[in-house]
């Protein structure tokens, strides 16, 4: 017979087995989908999503931009998964600081958010190389994105890495975690065309693939209009109301609303009003839309060399409802959690049924979701650019602004517009100033100190080549920087005509370049993010015998995007003398001496360690206007 603290013991441990049972069983979630909306345990759900990249950002930001994300209404966080990073050598990983991906999506976990995963593991995001690692580049016999049997093994390999890491962290939703989608692959349908039948099967390949892994939780490809069942084809752009789906039983999905745009060197700043954004969210939800992602929410930092090329800058701002440093950019962050609260209002009408849609006049439409017989909720859209209007709308009249969208939950009150915007205006953010301002940093003037970098070969690991060398190849994206560096002896005949002046003419597929003669800077290139090549002439003087000319290649971003995009090349690739009567010696298959880097980085100069070396120059003014400087300054922060 059992005892009474026997018994009490059972019922304890009975009671403990079943509440985690239970508790399991409650945390865990279906995720599935038909052609209205995604269907979480068995209920469709109207989603508002935003991209935030943890790389972007650093583990002790993460919590509190993810909470602002909550607060401007979002349900979902997306991210992409950087596979550079994370196998920067391979069979090497790293997850790690900025890098740790569980730690992100727990941190979503944490603050009550749904995760969606993009694994790809193609990124583009304006990230270093598409986020492909550059040992991937030097595999023999291989080719990116298509039917090719060494880049589908890796490729496949790294998907079940990601895949594997969150089942056994328990991250998908039917584990009770938070990620209830995942992408393979990332906007293949622009570019499938040029890879002919090899890109139609490497689809076929990269859905089923993506299928065997069994993640439980739907898969994604966007803008792929051939994305094989039942993968989820999704639309990107800055307006998706009039996509649809290429199978009745998908729903409408938008991955990627530009919230702004990325910034390239020399561009002008992105913008896009809060007006025109609201505009095409609630027109796409107006038309049966039942997931979108502001791309970006919270766009970030390009830290490191992670930036993508050719020339994007290193602030991924975005213009993105949150900017780079954590604040909410008014009224856009404003404006769009009061249309999400308002879309919210609509969800029960919105996931009972299809929209109706009524016209009322030249570019004035309203759709109707009807809950039941007579309980409705409308969206009444001007979707002309220049003219206000007055519409009836079930007996009742109301005023359209130009492009411009009114939620009616009731179908009969309207509670937002996308043109009325009423959020504060005011900038700065009192999370983030209440405790620091721009007068807590100092920087003194007493405090910079610098390096000279040495013009041209600096150290006995350069190498001879005869040509010019493709610079990609040649650094393994080690460095940003290549110098090439060739001696000419100044003879009777031995360039073109007798005259000391010449024209040095250099042409380079980017990105940018200085040009120094006898150690001397006479010249500087550059191209800019839509086309990175550039041809440079300048008249340069040589002396009677020897003389060196040092051309320092510089790379800022190795591309990431377009057919083909992982063999297009950087680096000077014609070097040519010509006198003043234009005959030309051309110097592109002469003997060059090539230096991988600056002595700078070989000295580790960026290194905290090395703040108070005796290799940095302090005490006098820094020179000023001067190339290859390597500053360094201290700021005190009270």
């Amino acid at each position: 017979m059992m005892g009474t603290k026997s018994l009490v013991a059972f019922v304890l441990f009975a009671l403990l087995v079943f509440e985690g049972y239970f508790t399991e069983k409650v945390l865990s979630a279906t995720v599935t989908y038909d052609h209205r909306a995604l269907v979480i345990d068995g209920k469709r759900r109207i989603l508002q999503s935003g991209s935030i990249h943890y790389p972007r950002s650093t583990p002790e930001v993460w919590p509190e931009i993810i909470k602002k994300s909550k607060e401007g209404g979002l349900d979902v966080i997306e991210t992409y998964v950087f596979w550079n990073y994370h196998e920067p050598v391979k069979g090497q990983y790293y997850f790690e600081g900025r890098f740790d991906l569980v730690r992100f999506v727990k941190t979503v976990q944490e603050a009550g958010l749904l995760v969606h995963l993009r694994i790809g593991p193609y990124a583009c995001a304006e990230w270093n190389y598409g986020g492909f690692p550059i040992w991937l580049h030097f595999i023999p016999g291989i080719q990116f994105r298509t039917t090719n049997a060494p880049f589908k093994i890796e490729m496949k390999q790294f998907l079940a890495k990601i895949v594997e890491m969150m089942k056994k962290e328990h991250l998908f939703a039917s584990q009770g975690g938070p990620i209830i989608l995942a992408q393979v692959e990332n906007e293949y349908g622009n570019i499938e065309g040029s890879y002919g039948v090899g890109g139609e099967l490497y689809v076929k390949w990269a859905a089923e693939t993506a299928v065997s892994l069994n993640t439980s939780v739907p898969w994604v490809m966007c803008v792929q209009d051939d994305a094989p069942d039942p993968i989820i084809n999704t639309c990107n752009g800055f307006y998706c109301d009039r996509f649809t789906p290429n199978s009745p039983s998908k729903p409408k999905m938008w991955t990627e609303n530009y919230s702004g745009w990325f910034l390239g060197f020399g561009n002008p700043i992105p913008f896009r009003p809060v007006e025109d954004l609201a505009f095409a969210v609630a027109r796409f939800f107006e038309t049966g839309g039942t997931f979108q992602n502001y791309y970006m929410y919270f766009g970030g930092t390009n830290f490191g060399r992670t930036a993508g090329g050719p020339l994007v800058a290193t602030s991924y701002d975005y213009d993105a409802p949150i900017d780079e440093y954590g604040f909410l950019r008014q009224p856009k962050w404003g404006h769009l959690r009061d249309l999400h609260k308002a879309i919210k209002q609509c969800e029960e009408h919105m996931i009972s049924s299809n929209p109706t849609q009524v016209q009322l006049g030249k570019n004035l439409e309203a759709h109707v979701y009807y809950k039941s017989s007579n309980e409705c909720a409308a969206f009444l859209a001007n979707y002309g650019s220049s003219l206000d209007a007055n519409v009836t709308f079930n007996g009742n009249i109301y005023f359209l602004p130009a492009w411009s969208v009114s939620i009616l939950p009731d179908c009969k009150n309207v509670i937002f517009n996308t043109a009325k915007v009423v959020s504060q205006r005011t900038l700065g953010d009192s999370s983030f100033s209440a405790t620091t301002s721009v007068n807590d940093f100092i920087l003194e003037p007493s405090s910079w100190s610098w390096y000279k970098e040495r013009v041209g070969i600096w150290s006995n690991n350069s190498f001879m080549n005869s040509g010019l060398l493709e610079q990609i190849t040649t650094t393994k994206d080690t460095s940003d920087y290549l110098w090439y560096t060739i001696s000419i002896n100044v003879k009777e005949n031995n360039i073109p005509g007798q005259e000391k002046e010449l024209f040095l003419h250099i042409e380079s597929l980017g990105h940018a370049a200085l040009v120094f003669v006898n150690k001397r800077l006479v010249g500087f290139g550059y191209g800019n993010h839509e086309d990175a090549s550039f041809i440079l002439d300048e008249k340069i003087t040589l002396n009677h015998g020897n003389n060196t000319i040092d051309l320092l290649s510089m790379m800022i971003g190795v591309q990431n995007y377009g057919p083909w995009f992982d063999v297009a090349g950087a680096g000077i690739f014609y070097v040519a003398l010509r006198d003043l009567k234009n005959d030309t010696n051309d110097l592109s298959f002469e003997e060059w001496i090539y230096q991988v880097g600056l002595e700078g980085e070989d000295l580790d100069l960026d290194n905290i360690n090395l703040a108070n070396s005796s290799l940095w120059t302090t005490g006098a003014a820094p020179p000023v206007n001067q190339s290859l400087i390597w500053y360094k300054g201290r700021v005190l922060w009270h």
